[in-house]
């Protein structure tokens, strides 16, 4: 980060909420003491579930990498979200964070959170949004080269970078595979953030400040926005 991000960043994003919180709010707020969640995609250290310790009945986490400084009283496994060994109907809530955009085939995945939810559960979901400039220019950028990159911008690890496939990132594609799914869409939010991805470059950054300030100030502009939290429902009586 440039000195210059640095401010801009500090002045104009002070009272801007972070996607990331956004999220983890609205998850508390369908959370009761007596819940089941599941963590899909929820990383090696867990650190989205370990923030809900106390806060139900069960905690799952299911990740394709090998666990590390996983917290007790959170169950994990290891296993494809399309294919996960719970039973059917066992979860009221599912929450997953940057993990839709690498969905090679997330109509598999819909069914398979449709299968484990309970009549009346919840499934919410934060992930890229295909019309952002971010996503736009990582679709040309073939991924053999995305966790170099990732590792340069974000310091990110290279082994936690993964593929990408954006089939699931629109609001025409997620209402698709919602209703194909059984799923009723509850809730489809864009949300923007800071221009995380130019942070190493001051003059960048104020460009891409000054681009984001437009698309969150005029509602018609909205879909160009980085992010869409989505919340989809399981019809039926929750129990």
């Amino acid at each position: 980060m440039t000195a210059l991000s640095e401010t801009l960043l500090r002045k104009c994003y002070a009272n801007s909420p972070h996607p990331y919180r956004l999220y983890e709010e609205h998850v508390t707020q369908l959370l009761t003491p007596d819940s089941v969640l599941l963590d899909a995609g929820c990383g090696r250290t867990v650190p989205v579930l370990r923030k809900y310790l106390g806060r139900a009945r069960r905690l799952i986490g299911i990740e394709l990498v090998s666990f590390s400084d996983v917290p007790p009283g959170i169950e994990t496994y290891n296993a494809d979200l399309s294919d996960m060994p719970l039973p059917d109907a066992s979860v009221d809530l599912i929450m997953s964070r940057s993990v839709f955009e690498h969905l090679t085939d997330p109509a598999a995945v819909y069914k398979e959170f449709a299968r484990v939810l309970r009549p009346g559960g919840v499934l919410v979901f934060l992930t890229a949004n295909m019309w952002d400039y971010g996503t736009l220019v990582a679709r040309l950028v073939p991924n053999r080269f995305h966790s170099r990159i990732v590792k340069q911008v974000e310091g990110r690890a290279e082994e936690d970078t993964f593929p990408t496939a954006y089939r699931t990132n629109t609001r025409a594609d997620v209402e698709h595979l919602a209703t194909s799914a059984g799923f009723t869409v509850e809730n489809f939010e864009y949300l923007s953030q800071y221009p995380n991805y130019l942070m190493f470059n001051g003059a960048l950054f104020f460009l891409g400040t000054c681009y984001e300030k437009l698309i969150s100030r005029f509602e018609i502009l909205r879909f160009l926005r980085g992010w869409i939290m989505v919340t989809l429902r399981k019809p039926g009586l929750s129990r």
